[in-house]
């Protein structure tokens, strides 16, 4: 099998040669550089109209090396590019996708209910760090019971180490972890053992280094909005449907061409855009209409603004699958480790009563005020069902985004109130996503990291120091220095260490993880669907209880306590234990402290659950 993704840019092969063509509308004229083992070759490149340049190149095959040059100055990458094997700033490489062979894969993906995912920054997964090194872990993820993995953006970004949200080359994979064909191997791999691949893509801006667009084509951003990384890529104004139609084709290319079962678009909260049709829905019509239409493909959304208009069943077009629940994981950090400093304070005085909104809910904030952002935030979410919203302890942003990138393991003191944690977010009906080594109780810290030249790296060492200048208590005390990001110890600090899986204690750790997941596929899987209402009861400020009413007029019950005493169980405490932190023969009507009981009540007819 053959999969080959068909771009209005870029570099196509044809038996001809290869189609060379490039959105420049700010240059005067355009030419194509050929690099060959001896010699340089400059041809020029037909101005097309509308600020497009075009050539039909006979020279030119898969493998060969080319730089657009503008005005007869500046060379650069192809913005379209399939593969920079020097970097973003060196040339580009003719990729021929026909030539790597899929097998004979009959693969459809898994339904968006089974999920479980898993992310990983490919670069520090492995002592390797590659997209083939990867593949021998895969076997580790299955066993586990994981069926997405997410990567962290891969598309080229400066430097040999990043994580990837500073990519300048949306379309090529970076080849600090390998080459397209490294990484549609890792795929493939992945479809062999029925593991589904998502990929982080970023849509709101463009790294600051190695990024030649605005001198050749300045209408891929806008002054009309500003983002947290300066003006807003341009959606909405002149010049917006060359700009949309790009990011259009960069998710169907993803997909296509390298089989991904699913993006998460980052920070969608800045992307912004006027338009009668939104960016987002723009790309969410086309996916569905597209891959959507052939096989399970799933679109996940991070979005701080809450917007449940852009969420949905996966069948319902323009729409996305789910978002990450910030809301819920603050529930949860603040409860575990008592920190409520910066967005953490609007969890502060309520976090139980908040998590079980969470649970029954989804967004803890639909529409209040928040003390943190000083607006009111976010939409109401109870109408949609648990599968629109992605719940995680962990991952890349909450762990890397500390001063010293410290995992949970490393901030909660008590184990009991940690796996009472894992015990809700894994069997709660939500999607479930762990992050990289989470698994076995790793300590590895993640802390933010880059390569940038000097100059940059020197500004993001100063701002880093400063945007964590008050937070005292999470730096571990007065006098611990935030990780340089550009430093080299930092990247390698961040690799996970496979070996400590040897240690009793973490072998202990992962088969808790395997035995909720297994649970979580045999008896809360096959319910989501028959979800039918939830609703959630506050208790004291440590504990709740949350209800998901199914089709049949069952209940699927969770109570909670997530404090260091005892607190009196509250509503019904019959029906078949499913799963319990607790002696739960027969259920009890104290919930120990950092205690978890999950029932299915009315339901007696199917052997019991078990006891962690």
């Amino acid at each position: 099998m053959r999969r080959v993704y068909s771009m209005p840019f870029g570099a196509q092969v044809s038996p001809a040669g290869v189609g060379f063509r490039l959105w420049a509308p700010a240059a005067r004229s355009v030419e194509l550089l050929l690099y060959g083992s001896t010699e340089t070759i400059l041809r020029p490149m037909a101005a097309a109209g509308g600020g497009w340049f075009e050539r039909l190149e006979p020279d030119a095959r898969a493998g060969s090396r080319y730089r657009f040059r503008i005005d007869e100055a500046l060379a650069v990458a192809d913005p379209a590019s399939r593969y920079n094997a020097e970097d973003a700033e060196g040339p580009s490489v003719v990729i021929d996708p026909a030539a790597f062979d899929w097998g004979p894969q009959q693969w459809g993906g898994r339904p968006w209910n089974e999920a479980v995912i898993y992310e990983i920054h490919i670069g520090t997964f492995t002592s390797a760090g590659t997209f083939r090194a990867a593949i021998e872990r895969l076997d580790h993820l299955v066993a586990l019971g994981v069926t997405l993995l997410e990567l962290m953006p891969v598309a080229d970004f400066p430097g040999r180490r990043g994580w990837g949200y500073d990519g300048v080359l949306p379309f090529a994979p970076d080849s600090a972890y390998g080459s397209p064909d490294d990484l549609k191997a890792l795929i493939r791999a992945a479809h062999e053992r029925r593991l589904g691949v998502l990929l982080d893509v970023v849509y709101n801006h463009f790294g600051p280094e190695a990024n030649y667009l605005p001198r050749y084509a300045p209408q891929f951003v806008t002054s009309r909005h500003r983002t947290p990384w300066g003006d807003a890529m341009n959606f909405d104004a002149a010049g917006c449907p060359e700009v949309r139609d790009f990011f259009v084709h960069n998710a169907l290319y993803w997909l296509e061409e390298f089989a991904f079962d699913g993006l998460r678009v980052d920070a969608v909260h800045a992307i912004h855009d006027d338009s009668e049709v939104h960016i987002l829905t723009a790309i969410a019509s086309a996916v569905r209409a597209g891959p959507g239409a052939q096989r399970h493909v799933h679109l996940i959304a991070e979005n701080n603004a809450n917007e449940a208009q852009r969420l949905g069943h996966p069948l319902v077009k323009a729409r996305f699958d789910a978002q990450w629940n910030d809301d819920l994981h603050h529930c949860l950090h603040v409860l575990l480790t008592k920190e409520t400093e910066g967005y953490y304070s609007d969890f502060s005085e309520q976090p139980a009563n908040q998590l079980a909104r969470a649970l029954a809910e989804g967004f803890v904030f639909q529409g209040e005020y928040s003390r943190h952002e000083q607006a009111h935030r976010g939409s109401v979410s109870t109408d949609l069902p648990p599968t629109a919203f992605i719940s995680f302890l962990q991952n890349h942003d909450q762990i890397g985004n500390r001063p010293l990138g410290e995992r949970l393991t490393s901030l909660v003191a008590s184990e009991a109130a940690l796996r009472a944690a894992v015990a809700i977010l894994l069997l709660a009906p939500a999607i479930p996503l762990l992050f990289m080594g989470e698994e076995w109780g790793a300590r590895e810290p993640f802390a933010y990291f880059c390569d940038f030249k000097p100059a940059l790296a020197a500004l993001v060492r100063a701002g880093r120091e400063q945007e964590f200048a008050g937070f005292a208590r999470l730096r571990g005390g007065e006098g611990v220095a935030v990780p340089d990001a550009a430093a080299v110890d930092t990247f390698e600090r961040a690799r996970l260490y496979w070996g400590q899986l040897e240690d009793p204690h973490s072998a202990d750790w992962l088969a808790f993880y395997q035995r909720l997941l297994a649970l979580r596929h045999a008896e809360i899987v096959p319910r989501i669907p028959l979800i039918r209402a939830s609703h959630h009861v506050d208790g004291s400020d440590r504990a709740s209880r949350v209800a998901w009413k199914l089709a049949d007029g069952s209940e699927l019950v969770l109570m909670f306590n997530l404090s260091g005493r005892p607190v009196a169980a509250s509503g019904r405490i019959d029906g078949r234990v499913l799963f319990a932190t607790m002696s739960a023969n027969p259920p009890p009507i104290v919930l120990e402290a950092w205690s978890v009981l999950w029932l299915l009540q009315d339901r007696g007819d199917q052997p019991r659950g078990v006891a962690g």
